[in-house]
């Protein structure tokens, strides 16, 4: 049973990897010939002392949203497109006694919003008191066609990913800061909870990292396209 259920897993990986590389491939030239292409702002989620919530094994939030939102960045820059990152990685500038979260996160929705013509995707991790819930899912804000890059996110990582996923992408409560200080298109990717054993063993794979990084790399493209941005 073990081996047909890693058979499967590695399928869908490639079948991802396949459907996300063939995407991008067809987008490149039209790419070149964009006057004000769209900049895509890729948030790692916390970072520094924050690190997010913290798995059993001691594997932190932050590491894993920075390893996929590295990959995310070298995707869509290989597909052409502009891209700017909130962190490139754990350090900070303040100590520890200094470092503020609401601080940190006004800074990030501030590079959002000076940032021309910008779309935003902010990369986190779930948690839960107990450890059965698992799976991705997509918070959408409030502005512009947010709530149409959520969904697409959304559908395409069940599809290509995680069929049993039975998660829809919803609005994101008005108490994330991030989403709903940015003034542009904006989503935050919970890609896996850190709370099940499980899910975190394939959340700390490098080969499953890039399979998320390409289905919402491919997924940002098919949005941008549908809406006349590229």
């Amino acid at each position: 049973m073990t081996i047909i259920l890693s058979t499967a897993a590695i399928l869908l990986l490639c079948a991802a990897a396949v459907w996300a590389i063939v995407y991008c491939s067809e987008r490149m030239v039209e790419a070149s010939a964009v006057l004000c292409p769209p900049t895509l702002v890729i948030d790692a989620g916390h970072g520094g002392f924050d690190g997010g919530a913290v798995s059993e094994d001691g594997t932190k939030e932050s590491d894993i949203n920075l390893s996929i939102a590295l990959k995310l960045d070298s995707i869509v820059r290989f597909c052409g497109q502009k891209t700017v990152m909130t962190r490139l990685d754990d350090s900070r500038k303040t100590d520890i006694l200094s470092y503020s979260e609401r601080e940190d996160l006004r800074q990030r929705a501030e590079l959002a919003n000076r940032t021309e013509n910008a779309v935003l995707i902010s990369i986190h991790q779930n948690s839960f008191p107990t450890a059965q819930l698992k799976g991705a899912q997509v918070l959408y804000s409030s502005f512009g066609n947010s709530e149409k890059l959520g969904k697409r996110i959304q559908e395409q990582l069940v599809a290509r990913l995680d069929p049993e996923n039975r998660r829809l992408a919803a609005p994101a409560p008005s108490d994330l800061y991030l989403t709903s200080n940015a003034r542009c298109p904006a989503v935050l990717v919970e890609c896996g909870f850190m709370s099940n054993n499980f899910e975190v063993l394939k959340l700390k794979e490098n080969g499953y990292q890039n399979a998320l990084a390409l289905v919402i790399a491919a997924s940002y493209l098919e949005y941008i396209s549908d809406n006349d941005l590229l």
